[in-house]
């Protein structure tokens, strides 16, 4: 992939915080400041997470900031023929096999261990269907464009789910196969996603998939410490212009982009020519947790 094509791909579980702005407008810059496409995927693959209006919600906020995408927006909950053609193409390999066991039967051990990798333990019991992580693509090294070279071996993370009990989707194989099929050159997103890099650099290797670029961003943390996300009730996103702008220049002195002061109250176009302009992700501090 010699082209840059960047994606923002949010959950539809709820409105859009002020964590998920950064995502979102760090990946959107870095996309402009490139010349290159910026695409818009909702991940509703899992629809009782999913309310009704949510996906739409995230849609007004996005434009409300001025980060418009490019093309349609991409929805996963109707890529179950390539889900299952990708699972397919991995059981064939051996590397995916079915699983009966519960989170409860094996909850004293730290990962999964593996206990159905050479058939189902309880055959009349519904399967989920797991990622051979020991015989895969070991170890995974990638050169993280913010916090450097990343080393794992996915065997010590177990054995991840790739299709649920209840017949859904994980997120592991259906953002693979999503990010090779909008040729994605480049994944910018939260550090809180580093650490699943691994799993999805296997099953890239696996399937024969392009390998993106990762840049992985500082997490927004609450006074407590904890990650800005829907469950711990962070605030939405406002859709009022005159909210939206100093949120939007915060955002990016969130992202060590040193925007000038005279710009916070700058209508969201000018804000965003400037930001394009200037975005450099080696200005970012590689902190694992920012403050709000």
């Amino acid at each position: 992939m010699t082209s840059y094509r960047g994606r923002f791909a949010p959950t539809p579980s709820g409105a859009l915080h002020f964590g998920s702005l950064i995502a979102a407008l760090a990946s959107f810059l870095d996309a402009r400041r490139a010349g290159g496409e910026w695409l818009l995927r909702i991940e509703d693959i899992d629809p009782p997470r999913c309310p009704p209006g949510a996906a739409d919600t995230i849609l007004h906020q996005l434009t409300a900031f001025g980060l418009h995408w490019d093309g349609p927006v991409h929805w996963q909950h109707g890529r179950d023929g390539a889900y299952s053609a990708a699972l397919e193409r991995l059981a064939a390999l051996g590397l995916a096999y079915p699983c009966s066991c519960s989170r409860k039967q094996w909850r004293a051990h730290p990962i999964y261990p593996g206990w159905c990798r050479e058939g189902v333990c309880e055959p009349d019991k519904p399967v989920a269907w797991r990622l051979r992580s020991d015989l895969g693509l070991r170890p995974v090294v990638w050169e993280d464009r913010l916090f450097g070279e990343q080393r794992f071996d996915p065997a010590e993370l177990g054995d991840v789910v790739l299709k649920r009990k209840d017949g859904l989707w994980a997120y592991q194989l259906a953002v693979v196969v999503d990010d090779a099929e909008q040729g994605i050159s480049d994944v910018v997103r939260g550090h809180d996603l580093l650490d699943n890099t691994p799993w999805q650099r296997q099953l890239q290797h696996a399937l024969g998939l392009p390998e993106p670029r990762y840049l992985h961003l500082p997490l927004i943390v609450n006074r407590e410490g904890q990650k800005l996300s829907k469950q711990n009730l962070a605030p939405a996103l406002p859709l009022e212009d005159t909210e939206v702008r100093p949120l939007l220049h915060r955002a990016l002195a969130a992202l060590d982009q040193a925007p000038p002061e005279a710009l916070a109250g700058a209508p969201v176009s000018e804000q965003l020519a400037w930001a394009i302009h200037h975005w450099d992700p080696r200005r970012i501090h590689p902190a694992v947790n920012r403050s709000e």
